[in-house]
């Protein structure tokens, strides 16, 4: 005789709970389909940054890292226990959510000015040319001398560091502009002196702290604690947006870094990591349709190597219709039609979502209070659902900044003290090249006779093989670039 065995319940998939409904049912953000990015936008006070910090700690729970840049100072109450509130009860009530409890969750600060953080570094050669001429704001031929020099230190393994070696390099390449140009195109001292001056400006405006050693080790930003918490690393972004094109550029070097550093994962149980880009309108602002189409890529492609990306902006018109498309789940906030082109972004809102028969989207996104939006998410197909007005979740965080002395404690207990605060400035371009030049110098004044009607492979050449032994390369193959211009399969 046989005895029969219930059927046990298949496990639930591992879900965010954004929030709830009117009518008591929850919203929630499926962890499989969280890689398939996301778009929070909303006006100025209508609760972007509450829903933000909800996501991170719902995924630091999962045990999924988070990164993101905190452009007002709040999220860094991330790192502390929220304060009971009656509105957070009541809150909690409607929504029927049966586990809270206000803690703090394990946050990391970065600060690319090194006040407010660990100092966040890379090297220009890592950061590649095309992100550079855009942090610059070169045009074409500017920006073609740029690619030359990058070429050329690209070809022989001579890695620039920092803002000085890109100053050297481009002082070379100038000099020896007569003699490059057989086989690099022509190098007008113009060209050359334009970059030299945006390097000024920008080295003023602090990009002289970004560039250098030690680089910002990507492994450090996909991190767990003791307790399996994923740890969100925090960007103080407030002095950084005073210089909007560094803020955009340094976030978009850092998902192509993302892009090309991680493997391949397919569509895995929770993302590897959930990157937010806060006030994203700055990334897509004046740039030129081949830096948005390479932009495109990356966040296609990159959602295969188990990384979400959320987008915070005010209004959907931010982003680009090519960029919009990839961006499967939406929390929209309340919009105010003042404007023409506020009511074209009301509609733009509405028109995105599956409609719900009980309300018109159009009329309801420009009557939503603070702390609730119209939401729609991926199912477990992929497709998107059909909208429904949400009220969001209080965060089990404090909604606020820290004080000065809270942040410095939680900097002195940092598993990453003492691995940035620190610059290194090893004998790299600048040094080798001044170097070189004046052994070259010498030589040439003492062979000069010898020389005439010598062919340009002599200086160039010669050049580069001294610098090469110098370096210690074993040169044979160029350093290869990814879609963004970084480095692939670079060795720290």
């Amino acid at each position: 005789m046989t005895q029969s065995v219930p059927a046990q319940a298949a496990p639930q998939p591992l879900s965010v709970l954004l929030g709830g409904t009117e009518n008591h049912t929850q919203v929630k953000l499926l962890a499989q389909m969280a890689n398939r990015h996301g778009l929070i936008s909303g006006a100025t006070g209508t609760g972007k940054t509450v829903t933000l910090q909800v996501l991170a700690e719902a995924f630091s729970r999962m045990g999924v890292p988070v990164f993101t840049a905190d452009v007002k100072g709040d999220l860094a109450g991330l790192s502390s226990a929220g304060v009971p509130h009656q509105k957070i009860t009541e809150r909690i009530e409607k929504i029927g959510i049966e586990s809270y409890s206000q803690r703090g969750y394990p946050t990391v600060f970065w600060d690319v000015f090194a006040k407010l953080g660990h100092p966040v570094r890379t090297t220009i050669s890592e950061m590649g040319p095309v992100l550079l001429s855009r942090l610059l704001q070169l045009n074409e031929t500017q920006e073609g001398v740029l690619h030359i020099a990058f070429r050329l230190a690209d070809d022989e393994g001579l890695l620039l560091l920092d803002m000085k070696d890109l100053r050297s390099m481009l002082a070379w390449v100038g000099d020896n502009a007569s003699e490059l140009r057989t086989e690099y195109g022509n190098i007008s001292p113009q060209s050359v002196g334009a970059i030299q001056r945006r390097l000024l400006t920008l080295e003023e405006a602090g990009g002289d702290l970004f560039f250098g050693e030690p680089a910002l080790d990507i492994a450090h930003l996909m991190q767990t604690d003791f307790s399996g918490n994923g740890v969100i690393s925090v960007l103080d972004a407030q002095r950084l947006l005073l210089e909007p094109r560094l803020y955009s550029t340094f976030l978009l070097w850092l998902l192509s870094e993302l892009f090309e550093e991680l493997d391949e994962v397919g569509d895995p149980e929770k993302p590897r990591l959930v990157f937010f880009f806060d006030e994203a309108h700055l990334l897509f602002k004046d740039a030129p349709k081949p830096l948005l189409e390479r932009i495109e890529q990356v966040c296609r492609l990159i959602r295969s190597k188990g990384v979400g990306v959320y987008f915070v902006t005010q209004s959907p018109l931010d982003v680009p219709e090519i960029i919009l498309g990839q961006l499967g789940n939406r929390v929209q906030h309340a919009l105010r039609a003042y404007t023409p082109v506020a009511k074209k972004a009301v509609r733009t809102a509405a028109e995105t979502f599956v409609q719900n028969p009980a309300f018109s989207c159009e009329e309801v996104i420009t009557q939503l209070s603070v702390g609730e939006a119209l939401v729609s998410v991926l199912d477990e197909k992929g497709r998107p659902t059909m909208v429904e007005r949400t009220l969001i979740c209080p965060p089990e965080s404090r909604m606020g900044p820290l004080s000065d002395a809270e942040r410095s404690d939680r900097l002195s207990r940092s598993p990453l003290k003492g691995a940035y605060d620190k610059a290194v400035d090893r004998e790299s371009a600048f040094e080798l090249l001044e170097k070189r030049a004046k052994e070259l110098e010498e030589k040439r004044a003492l062979e000069e006779p010898k020389k005439k009607g010598r062919q340009r492979q002599g200086i160039v050449e010669t050049f580069f093989k001294s610098v090469a032994r110098t370096v210690g390369y074993q040169i044979g193959k160029q350093i290869v670039r990814g879609i963004l211009g970084g480095v692939l399969g670079k060795r720290r």
